[in-house]
């Protein structure tokens, strides 16, 4: 059995210019969690919804582009293709 981590963009549907990236082994709870008001940072804007999201069978190289997702170049990246 493969285990992948995933690597995700969520975008608010209260207000579709706020984004959200974060990285989950399990998307589907990872995403109700931000629609329950499970998490914080995401409970003002929910609902959310999986706009990118991209499986990784390395946990490291996930994490790795999640922190790049986060920077500046790595934000410019994602508005232009995803």
């Amino acid at each position: 059995m493969n285990v992948f981590s995933y690597v995700y963009m969520l975008q608010s549907a209260r207000d579709p210019e706020a984004h959200y990236v974060g990285l989950s082994d399990d998307l589907r709870t990872r995403v109700s969690d931000h629609n329950s008001g499970r998490v914080l940072h995401t409970s003002k804007l929910r609902p959310w919804r999986i706009k990118t999201a991209v499986a990784f069978t390395d946990r490291t190289r996930a994490a790795e582009f999640e922190r790049y997702l986060k920077s500046a170049s790595g934000r410019a990246f994602a508005g232009k293709h995803f």
